[in-house]
């Protein structure tokens, strides 16, 4: 019930964010005629065909996206014909009767006054394919749910419901804006010119969407102006599906539930595959203090995180603390058993890992974060966890508290561990960093700054814009943007990024063939010299020969706002994210 509250109310708030300009002029264009017969069915008919083609991306994956594509160019070119016989209702019909006429059947009442429900439903289905709302929070919520849990009725629903929030927020506005319409007719007869100003708005409307301002300029803008209030709202009544976070910590003392059949370690038997042990049971674990860590090897929090965990490990091995970690993954080539396998031997990670492929494990826990710390007792009771990085003498502490209350009198190691970690794995300067995790994927982008925006799972020609504001980053050069991915298909393409902070990573990855790829970063358009990461030489040079993070830039002077940019030599690299430290 609280996530059908908050899609309404999330829904309601597009109203407020630049996001819904472009469907706008569509919706105003029959501010003039009955509410009920025209604008109520456009914004059902509009609602429906949002929630129904969403749900179905969600479920299809990226062939029914690009069908999406050829209906909203449908819908462009019925929405232009309308704003073509809304400014020149003659000259169209004498240029083109036919089609002409189906405009003018679309935005003229009969002359009796009558108006058909037909004609607001397909106009109310063409902006329901048009419209792409800004994922904000509250949407996020929705989608990430989908995305980890699978497309189901429940998600369709709650789709129905925000694009139903939308919708009453702009019949609030057409009853507004219908009265404000009819006074000016009245006061000042200008009902031709307002006729055609609605037009030249529609036109714009489409060239605006046309040229994918709605899923770019618009949506950065969106981004201030509704997703604090969103996220208040999402903090307030439901928990927030947040992943990455650098330090959050609660504290669970006693509250655990016993070692049963429905408790979070018996989701252990749910795992894929499992590295350095056979697989563990919770009734092996009966008698063992146990910190399980959930994590995922392209994750920096994640790998931040790992020198703490092999010195528990290795500190407390004869004093029964077994650590696990669940590799839940985030990205499909994270799905692979040998590229988990090597990531663990790079790492150096001796104790279990479990993979948790399916979110069976992550599931079972109620997981949301990466990384996640759980600290079980010798009765298999929760009596401790940490999402995020940091606090790392408080665990240690509660592994102690642990320890002995099963050790009795028996001597236990004492104090805490000093770790010197570096590259990837060290500390963050967290008072630095001012930029955000941000995908390179379309279905989690966020300041993307090429002109034109992403051309969804298809081949385009991207350009960097000449100025890059703080935190906007861009394409150059021939790329395929996915979901998840972008994918270079010809040498020379670049990624730029204005960022701030300490450290800049990027999870890379080669082609299908497995092909080496060479690369080169700049920073402020120089050669990084010691600024330069453990990925890169202080001429700027790698080699891209797996997937995983890759540390670029670790500045080693003042930090300020700077120009990243990689640019690939060889074509076929995948792109994913990029985090900060």
């Amino acid at each position: 019930m609280v996530l059908f509250i908050l899609a309404y109310v999330g829904g309601i708030l597009t109203i407020v964010s630049p996001c819904i300009l472009p469907i706008l002029p569509f919706t105003f264009a029959r501010v003039d005629q009955p509410f009920r017969r025209t604008g109520l069915p456009l914004l059902l008919s509009m609602a429906i065909t949002f929630a129904v083609v969403a749900s179905i991306a969600v479920a299809g994956g990226s062939w029914l996206i690009r069908a999406n594509q050829f209906g909203r160019v449908a819908a462009l070119l019925l929405f232009a014909l309308l704003g073509l016989s809304l400014l020149w209702p003659a000259l169209a019909e004498r240029l083109s009767r036919p089609f002409v006429h189906l405009g003018n059947r679309l935005t003229q009442v009969a002359s009796d006054g009558s108006v058909s429900i037909w004609q607001p439903l397909v106009l109310g289905v063409a902006t329901g394919l048009l419209w792409a709302p800004c994922a904000g929070p509250i949407l996020g919520l929705i989608l990430t749910g989908a995305a980890l849990q699978g497309a189901s009725a429940h998600t369709s629903l709650l789709l129905l419901i925000y694009a139903a929030g939308a919708a009453t927020s702009l019949a609030v506005a057409l009853f507004a804006g219908g009265r404000v319409f009819a006074a000016m007719k009245r006061s000042l007869g200008v009902e031709e010119w307002v006729r055609r100003i609605l037009g030249a708005v529609v036109l714009i409307g489409v060239i605006a969407i046309a040229l994918g301002l709605d899923r770019s300029i618009l949506t950065r803008i969106s981004l201030s102006s509704t997703s604090g209030l969103e996220q208040k709202l999402v903090d307030r009544l439901h928990p927030a599906k947040v992943i990455r976070i650098p330090d959050q910590t609660l504290t669970i003392t006693d509250t655990g539930e016993a070692l049963t059949e429905g408790s979070p370690l018996s989701g252990l038997t749910s795992a894929t595959a499992w590295i350095n042990t056979q697989p563990l049971t919770a009734d092996q674990l009966k008698g063992k203090v146990v910190l399980v860590d959930f994590w995922t090897y392209s994750c920096i929090n994640c790998l931040r995180d790992q020198p703490y965990l092999h010195a528990w490990a290795e500190k407390y091995k004869d004093s029964a603390l077994v650590v696990i970690g669940v590799h839940t993954p985030e990205f499909p080539f994270e799905k692979d058993l040998s590229n988990v396998q090597k990531a663990v031997r790079d790492l150096g990670i001796t104790y279990p890992v479990a993979l948790d492929n399916n979110y069976a494990i992550w599931t079972a826990f109620s997981n949301q974060y990466w990384p996640a710390h759980y600290f079980f007792d010798v009765n298999g009771k929760l009596r401790y966890h940490h999402f995020g990085e940091g606090d790392y003498e408080q665990s240690e502490q509660w592994i102690q508290l642990l320890l002995k209350e099963r050790a009795g009198e028996q001597p236990l190691p004492g104090g805490v561990v000093s770790v010197s970690a570096n590259g990837a794995e060290a500390a963050p300067d967290m008072d630095e960093v001012q930029s955000p995790e941000t995908y390179i994927g379309y279905a989690r982008a966020q300041n993307f700054a090429s002109p034109g925006g992403f051309k969804q799972d298809a081949p385009k020609l991207y350009a960097t814009p000449p100025h890059l504001e703080l935190n906007q980053w861009a394409l150059a050069g021939n790329w395929i943007d996915h979901d998840q991915t972008a994918m270079l298909t010809s040498p020379g393409g670049k990624i730029a990024f204005r960022f701030h902070a300490r450290d800049l990573h990027l999870v890379l990855g080669p082609a299908a063939d497995g092909k080496p790829v060479r690369f080169r970063v700049t920073i402020d358009g120089q050669l990084p010299r010691e600024n330069h990461g453990v990925d890169t030489d202080e001429q700027g040079n790698g080699l891209l020969t797996e997937h995983r993070l890759y540390q670029l830039i670790r500045q080693k002077g003042a930090i300020k706002d700077r120009d990243f940019v990689i640019e690939f030599s060889d074509p076929g690299v995948q792109a994913f994210a990029f985090t900060f430290g």
